[in-house]
């Protein structure tokens, strides 16, 4: 079992190609690429998926039913700000932030890092703010323990919390992983 992170894919949100500027010509190219992207690196029996929010802006109860359920593994989510509980159908729980640990280390899943209780003293996991101040949200700060999943910022795919942790182990500041 692999267990991986990502955030804000925005699936069907066409104003997303030009507001973080995606490489995407069409909302229809991004939506296959991101699922094709998950299915690849994720293996539908045995991982988990830390979605950290956005999955699917402003889709209704069954469309998001439809896109969870062309994504392979299993979805632990937490809320963002586009999620709505009361769209999702039976089998989806999800989370306003979420407790994973790895080794000695304990990471706090979150959609927005202000959104981590105050007494939090690990390391954030987060989105929200995409690829819009990278000086403020990078992908990984060490001297604030926070790590930014935004799909842009991670090349559009999950990263492995193995491979998050190689990094962090690293100590660099990083922009943009790809």
């Amino acid at each position: 079992m692999v267990r991986y992170l990502i955030s804000d894919l925005h699936l069907g949100h066409e104003n997303i190609i030009e507001y973080c500027d995606r490489p995407f010509d069409t909302v229809d190219a991004m939506d296959e690429t991101l699922i094709d992207n998950w299915n690849g690196t994720v293996d539908d029996e045995h991982d988990i998926v830390f979605f950290l929010g956005d999955l699917g802006a402003f889709a209704d109860e069954s469309e998001l039913r439809e896109l969870l359920d062309q994504l392979n593994g299993r979805v632990v989510f937490v809320e963002g700000n586009h999620d709505h509980p009361t769209r999702y159908v039976d089998g989806l729980n999800t989370h306003q932030y979420y407790i994973i640990q790895r080794g000695d280390r304990q990471f706090c899943c979150s959609h927005r890092p202000e959104n981590v209780p105050r007494c939090w003293e690990g390391w954030i996991l987060y989105g929200h703010h995409h690829d819009n101040d990278l000086d403020e949200y990078p992908f990984l700060d060490p001297e604030r323990q926070r790590v930014n999943l935004s799909a842009e910022l991670i090349g559009y795919e999950p990263l492995s919390l193995d491979d998050l942790v190689e990094h962090i182990d690293r100590g660099e500041r990083i922009r943009r992983l790809r």
